[in-house]
């Protein structure tokens, strides 16, 4: 797989409630042109639901995202994710996705813990919580002292601030969870996904 940061400006942070509208959410997304997919181990269904989507719809790269223990990761890799996202990350759990053999983007806040992960070699960062932790201000700083880590900025971004965030040279692509509103994920309304969709794939 080339980088996780290049195969698409936006990845569609989704929460599944229902295991239901899981392949018909992934194939929405996949239809408006944004191919990969982190499912958030935040409800009782995610697993299942990871699992359905790498079954059923092989045209996403589907991962899982809320990473926080070695459990997750063997649990969502044998559901059959292709990547893994943590919102942060320690020794143990770097150590961890480091022996899963998937790519992941571990979490990182602050100049240290990217200083930290870059020191093993690991370039690719999701910085989280974006907009809480600083933004688009906050990356651009980053820049200057860390010109080789690049960044996935998740939290707090919308459709309409996703594009300020793409136009800075350390950010490879967004993650936002705008894409998948729970009203349209409730409603089964999977035109409307496939257009936010559609929007956000125009990003870049």
């Amino acid at each position: 797989m080339s980088s996780l940061l290049d195969l698409a400006p936006v990845i569609p942070v989704v929460v599944i409630d229902d295991v239901e509208s899981a392949v018909p959410l992934a194939r929405a997304l996949v239809a408006g042109g944004l191919p990969v997919i982190e499912v958030t181990l935040r409800t009782p269904v995610a697993r299942e639901a990871l699992a359905r989507i790498a079954a059923e719809v092989p045209e996403a790269t589907v991962g899982a995202g809320t990473i926080r223990t070695s459990d997750d990761i063997s649990a969502s890799v044998a559901a059959g994710a292709r990547f893994l996202v943590s919102p942060g990350t320690t020794l143990s759990l770097v150590e961890a996705l480091d022996a899963s053999g998937v790519p992941y983007l571990p979490g990182a806040a602050t100049v240290s813990e990217a200083m930290a992960l870059a020191e093993r070699g690991i370039k690719e960062l999701k910085f989280f919580p974006a907009e809480a932790a600083g933004g688009v201000p906050y990356l651009k700083a980053l820049a200057g002292p860390l010109p080789d880590v690049r960044f996935c900025p998740t939290g707090g971004i919308r459709a309409d601030t996703a594009a300020a965030y793409l136009a800075l040279p350390n950010v490879g692509c967004v993650g936002g969870s705008w894409l998948t509103p729970a009203d349209a994920l409730a409603a089964g309304d999977w035109g409307r996904v496939e257009k936010l969709a559609s929007e956000a794939a125009a990003l870049k």
